[in-house]
């Protein structure tokens, strides 16, 4: 569960990831590897050996910075963020846009640079995030859910927060099953209706996405998180769709049957965790604004960037402390 660049081999993927109904289709990711603590994969938990790919205004990309901050891991893993533009090229590094600083790294241009230097005969879609290996030079992964995982479980021995674990062994099956239906309602679903090409096909995702909604605003009326008291992967997850849901998805993705600020439970809920230490940092809203709305040129042919909504994240969420 990615932000789609564009494929090395067609245009641009937003528009050619639709089935014969107009429904939008995301492509599976492609690196899958995986860091181990025992390093029995090859790939080992050092601090200074692996670096983000990112952009700020990817929801996917988002999950791994809230994860890297909240475990403590800002020492242990750098990261290099992506100009919020998406051009026909994909993603690129700009060192003169305000929140992008080039590839740190490599020195590439492109972002599709890092995958052909990984594997050169790669044929597919380029995303962000991506985790990158600099003892070996090569992509380990760029599934985010995956990602996130690691970055909880397998770096413990260099984590300041060792104590925090946000998939715990007593919660899993919970947590599970909220993300079974989180993601395609919640969090595939703003894309799905914005990306649809054919009415039915946006009706359908516009209404699971606010049955989606509904569902977690009674689950919030009963506990501060999802899992109860206790923050978990399915905050992370969930929270990055929320926070730029009234922006961003409301307007430009037709997401207009209500809005976050209009759900007392999710409202609170957002602010919350905004207001996490060092959440906010992580959050960038002239990125995220400024992708979507300049990017998606099929969508807002001119590329306006809205005003408003005016969001204050800052106030008294009321959600205990």
């Amino acid at each position: 569960m990615n932000d789609v660049s564009k494929s090395t081999d067609t245009g641009n993927t937003w528009s050619t990831e639709v089935d014969d109904e107009g429904e939008f289709v995301r492509k599976a990711t492609t690196f899958r590897s995986a860091i181990k603590a025992d390093g029995s994969t090859g790939f080992g938990p050092e601090a200074g050996r692996y670096h983000l790919y990112v952009s700020y205004a990817c929801p996917w990309a988002h999950r791994t910075l809230m994860v890297r901050r909240l475990k403590g891991l800002e020492a242990a893993i750098s990261f290099d963020v992506v100009d919020p533009i998406l051009p026909s090229e994909g993603w690129t590094f700009e060192k003169n846009v305000p929140g992008a600083n080039g590839d740190s790294v490599n020195d590439f241009r492109l972002l599709r640079e890092v995958y052909f230097a990984s594997r050169p005969d790669f044929r597919g879609t380029i995303t962000v995030p991506v985790l990158f290996d600099k003892k070996t030079g090569v992509i380990v992964n760029n599934e985010s859910s995956e990602i996130i995982r690691m970055l909880n479980s397998e770096f413990q021995a260099i984590s300041e927060r060792p104590e925090l674990d946000l998939y715990p062994e007593a919660l899993r099956q919970q947590i599970d099953e909220l993300n079974e239906w989180i993601y395609p309602q919640i969090n595939n679903g703003v894309y799905r209706s914005g990306f649809a090409q054919k009415q039915k096909a946006y009706g359908n995702a516009v209404d699971g996405l606010f049955e989606g909604l509904d569902r977690v605003e009674s689950i919030l009326a009963e506990s501060r998180y999802l899992c109860g008291d206790r923050l978990t992967e399915a905050d992370v997850r969930l929270f990055t769709t929320l926070v730029r849901f009234d922006a961003v998805y409301v307007t430009h993705f037709k997401c207009n049957v209500r809005r976050i600020v209009d759900y007392p439970n999710l409202w609170g809920y957002t602010r919350d965790i905004y207001q996490l230490p060092g959440i906010a940092e992580t959050v960038n809203m002239e990125h995220i604004k400024r992708h979507y709305f300049e990017s998606h040129r099929h969508i807002n042919p001119y590329g306006i960037v809205p005003a408003g909504p005016e969001l204050d994240f800052t106030t008294p969420h009321g959600r205990g402390s």
